[in-house]
């Protein structure tokens, strides 16, 4: 019987270790979603940089795919220009090992190359975990219908 016992409380103690795990897993992911938010708001080089994987696909709702150097650029240059908020939505965050996905309906004011407009889009973003941090590796919007 305390074999039995032992063997139960074992495996109630590596369960509620994997659920922490991956709670703190889906915290860090939150937070560099936060950090990408905060850097297309506030574009800063260095942030960018470290946020994003070299061969970062970013997809825009038009179609327009863009490369690290290029999604950065059109922040830097205010080509591609966010208001104060950006509001997102029921976001669902699922890890998976170290690759994370995160969906969102993203909200915004835009003033992109001097025209004022508004986005309402759902994205997905795709985060590796590369050493201690994770990188975006990838995004994709589409126009909510």
């Amino acid at each position: 019987m305390i074999k039995k016992l032992l063997i139960f409380s074992s495996l109630l103690i590596t369960a509620n270790f994997c659920f922490a795990q991956k709670t703190n897993a889906e915290k860090e992911v939150n937070e560099a979603v936060n950090k990408l938010i905060g850097l297309m708001i506030n574009p800063d080089s260095l942030g960018l940089d470290k946020l994003l994987l070299n061969n970062l696909s970013y997809g825009h709702s038009s179609g327009k795919v863009q490369t690290k150097q290029e999604f950065m650029h059109s922040l830097l240059s205010g080509e591609s220009d966010f208001l104060d908020d950006i509001i997102l939505g029921d976001p669902k965050t699922i890890v998976q090992g170290n690759t994370a996905l995160v969906r969102h309906k993203l909200m915004a004011q835009t003033n992109d190359k001097g025209v004022k407009g508004s986005v309402n889009l759902y994205i997905l973003l795709i985060w590796s975990k590369e050493k201690s941090s994770w990188k975006l590796i990838g995004r994709q919007a589409v126009k909510v219908p």
